[in-house]
């Protein structure tokens, strides 16, 4: 079976699994710095689940203030490259519901309506010099503003722009006024930008760096093309991983068929709106519905035909309904960790990009010892989506953080130290001078969960550094991540037999 068909099935995980499917998968082709601890470590007991209360969180409106912990450092650490992913930002729904009207939502955009952002009237009138760019062919016919009066199916919102807009500024802040990442006049080699061929996916990466950059300028940016979600490029073959998929998708169908609350609410919705309850699954009301509260809509009701022909408002879908299946999908996610079927699966899914964002530092870690790091892309960026970024989770053993959010941001940070006097790391000198001062960091929605990695969680961050050698990253991306499935390679984790 080929790979494009192999990874589409990876849409049915996330059906039932998540609080939102995305579409299938095989696309066409001047502050000082911060003395503060770097890595707070904040317990406290976790709240009961609250379905709806995760939700409001997974909407991620952009008019909340965010504050993030991108860009600190112990003072006279020295900050060489950031590896950004960002999930794309809210969508229109990618199915709709039977016999219900769609969400009356505007995709065109409007620094008149809200929400909005400083930004968003420049980036609009730049986005029409976009044919100064480069790109890889298949972007060429993408649009690159949401344009439709009356959203199309999975097309990037206003809301979506402003939170991608609200990313950019934010990482800016962090990266180019406290660090100088980038200057104003950035080299094209410096910034590495690739992609999905989707426009949702496209805007949104336009729209961060319309926030981020110093200058926006098309005439430097080339944007490529990511044809698989799982942003493998040429590592995609993989039949071990498709393996854990089927098996991790039987898991997921029986753990939805035995929860008969689900059952009785799906049998409700549908008698409330008049379809079958099979074409009510089918349609997966969820990812409708989500938008509806997301945007503050009234949840869809069923459309009654009266005597005079005009067309009246029947029963309703309710907030009660949606709790029920958010209720599911939450108790699944934590059944999905104590089997360990995806974890196997996520580590396969995620090393191709997880090895490229490895070489990429290394090469800039050696380069600064030389002075050809700025030959390197001292920034890059992914822009993809949620069955991007949650493979991506649960290897790194982030599995706890739930399912990535509307416009989330998952970011590398690379530091360079001014000296090493930690005798616990003499393991790191025998590979090289240049491994010695090179710390990681790792941070979600601008938390820094870089102790709670799997690579990094038995260092001592107490001890004279308090960041994660670097070392720690390329050993597990080159060889340890792979001990879930024994074996000691990608290549042979991917071919080996799966029982």
């Amino acid at each position: 079976m080929s790979v494009s068909v192999r990874i589409n099935q990876l849409t049915v995980i996330l059906l039932s699994v998540h609080l939102i499917p995305t579409n299938p998968v095989a696309e066409q082709m001047s502050l000082g710095k911060s003395r503060k601890r770097v890595n707070p470590v904040l317990h406290t007991d976790p709240p009961a689940p609250d379905p709806i209360r995760d939700t409001h969180k997974y909407c991620n409106y952009p008019n909340l203030t965010e504050h993030g912990w991108e860009g600190h450092s112990p003072a006279d650490y020295r900050l060489l490259s950031v590896h950004l992913m960002i999930r794309h930002g809210d969508r229109f729904p990618l199915y709709s519901i039977p016999k219900t009207k769609k969400p009356a939502i505007d995709c065109i955009l409007s620094e008149k309506r809200k929400p909005s952002h400083p930004l968003l009237a420049s980036f609009i009138s730049h986005m029409a010099l976009s044919g100064r760019g480069h790109w890889d062919t298949s972007l060429g016919s993408l649009p690159r503003l949401p344009n439709h009066s009356t959203c199309e199916m999975g097309e990037l919102t206003q809301t979506g722009v402003v939170q991608h807009l609200k990313n950019g500024d934010h990482l800016r802040q962090a990266y180019i006024k406290r660090h100088n990442l980038l200057t104003a006049d950035w080299s094209p080699q410096q910034l590495w930008v690739e992609t999905t061929g989707k426009s949702r996916t496209l805007q949104s990466g336009l729209a961060f760096l319309f926030g981020f950059l110093p200058h926006f300028d098309w005439s430097r940016l080339t944007v490529k093309l990511q044809w698989s979600t799982l942003f493998c490029g040429s590592s995609c073959e993989c039949p071990a991983r498709n393996r854990y998929l089927d098996k991790e998708q039987h898991r997921q169908y029986r753990q939805r068929t035995a929860d008969t609350e689900l059952e009785r609410t799906y049998v409700a919705m549908a008698k409330t709106l008049g379809v079958a309850t099979k074409n009510l699954r089918a349609a997966n009301p969820v990812d409708a519905l989500l938008c509806h509260f997301c945007h503050s809509l009234p949840f869809p009701c069923s459309s009654t035909q009266t005597t005079s022909n005009a067309l009246d408002e029947g029963a309703c879908l309710t907030l009660q309904h949606f709790a029920v299946i958010r209720r599911q999908q939450k108790n699944d996610e934590l059944e999905r960790r104590e089997a360990g079927l995806y974890r196997r699966y996520a580590v396969l899914a995620a090393h191709p990009y997880l090895n490229r964002t490895a070489t990429r530092m290394e090469r800039i870690a050696r380069g600064s010892q030389t002075r050809k790091g700025k030959e390197e892309a001292v920034f890059a960026l992914a822009s993809a989506h949620d069955v991007t970024m949650a493979p991506l989770l649960s290897a790194l053993g982030l599995e706890g953080v739930g399912f990535p959010k509307f416009a989330a941001r998952l970011v590398f940070e690379l530091w360079n130290s001014p000296e090493v006097k930690d005798k616990d790391r003499k393991s790191d000198r025998k590979r090289g001078k240049w491994l010695e001062n090179m710390f990681i960091r790792v941070l979600y929605n601008g938390e820094d969960l870089t102790f709670d990695t799997a690579f990094c969680r038995d260092h001592n961050r107490h001890s004279a550094q308090p960041l994660c050698p670097l070392g720690n990253f390329l050993s597990f991306v080159r060889k340890d991540m792979f001990n879930i499935v024994n074996a000691t390679s990608y290549q042979q984790a991917c071919h080996q037999i799966v029982l």
